[in-house]
């Protein structure tokens, strides 16, 4: 693996930072990776713009910042819009299909939709689409191991929501796997 930058950018509320957290955890805690984890979100608390970085690898990280995410995932069109430009070539773009309407931005980009918010509301709680991203993003791209990201969601989520969580982990991975090695399109 080598090194990997992942964005994931939304808008706050959404759970971008925490879904980065999570990322970094399972990879550090749980896979015997390295991670680093920066933020940037604006001024209000929710519906402003939101993204964290997460460099995931498998030596010690030296430059912790995102430059050219080779994984980024996009739960707001506002996000993809504002971040699509910094992407790498030859990336993955896990995207909440319901809410990003893919653009071209002149790179080739392995591109993964799932409806998140449609599942985490069957499940009772759209709060949790941010872990069925999570769910989705372990299975199409197989960067850090499905167990480590599960016991780092059950390990980081707020005490009482824990079944919660992995129901909607569990979901976004089942879709993930329904959807692995068949990329929807190249932009």
């Amino acid at each position: 693996m080598a090194t990997t930058e992942i964005r994931i950018t939304g808008f706050g509320g959404q759970g971008i930072i925490l879904c980065g957290y999570i990322i970094g955890k399972a990879a550090s805690i749980y896979s015997n990776q390295h991670a680093t984890l920066t933020q940037s979100f604006g001024p209000e608390a929710r519906g402003s713009a939101c993204s964290a970085q997460v460099v995931i690898s498998d030596t010690r990280v030296l430059y912790p910042y995102v430059t050219a995410p080779k994984v980024m995932l996009a739960l707001s069109h506002d996000g993809y819009v504002t971040h699509k430009d910094t992407m790498a070539g030859d990336c993955i773009l896990v995207y909440e299909k319901d809410l990003v309407r893919l653009e071209d931005h002149g790179i080739t980009a392995r591109t993964f939709g799932i409806p998140a918010t449609r599942i985490a509301e069957d499940l009772g709680r759209k709060i949790v689409l941010n872990i069925v991203m999570l769910g989705f993003f372990g299975a199409v791209t197989g960067l850090i191991p499905r167990d480590a990201l599960r016991q780092a969601v059950e390990t980081s989520v707020p005490v009482g929501t824990e079944e919660l969580n992995l129901n909607a982990f569990d979901k976004g991975y089942e879709y993930g796997l329904k959807l692995a090695g068949k990329a929807e399109s190249k932009v």
